[in-house]
């Protein structure tokens, strides 16, 4: 009985805080590789990230496919790129490479991650 109770309790915890993109949760993206792609939100100082693991995408595709969402499939907002990288260390990943370019008058930064393997 011990068993079910903390099953059913870990079940419960994870789904409560489970982010997703395209539908898969952070922690089961099944890629080495990952880059969080970033861009300042308009008249505010966060930023809208969205991830890219090689997932198939629609040709005019939605935020859900790319961006991270919440369980009740709202925007995660990140208030810097550093916020998404801590966001994304906490779940397995860790820093490879950075850059950034202008499209406009906007900031486009990149990170590309790696996701540490479990001995």
């Amino acid at each position: 009985m011990k068993y079910l109770v903390v099953l059913l309790i870990a079940l419960v915890s994870h789904s409560i805080n489970a982010q997703k993109v395209n539908g898969v949760p952070i922690d089961e993206i099944d890629a080495e590789y990952v880059q969080i792609v970033g861009t300042n939100k308009l008249f505010s100082s966060k930023v809208t990230v969205e991830i890219d693991f090689g997932q198939r995408t629609k040709l005019l595709g939605s935020y859900k496919e790319t961006g991270i969402v919440d369980k009740d499939e709202k925007r995660v907002a990140f208030n810097s790129m550093v916020d998404a990288l801590n966001f994304m260390t906490s779940h397995g990943y860790e820093f490879v490479q950075a850059y950034a370019f202008s499209v406009g008058n906007q900031n486009v930064y990149h990170y590309l991650l790696r996701k540490i393997k479990s001995e």
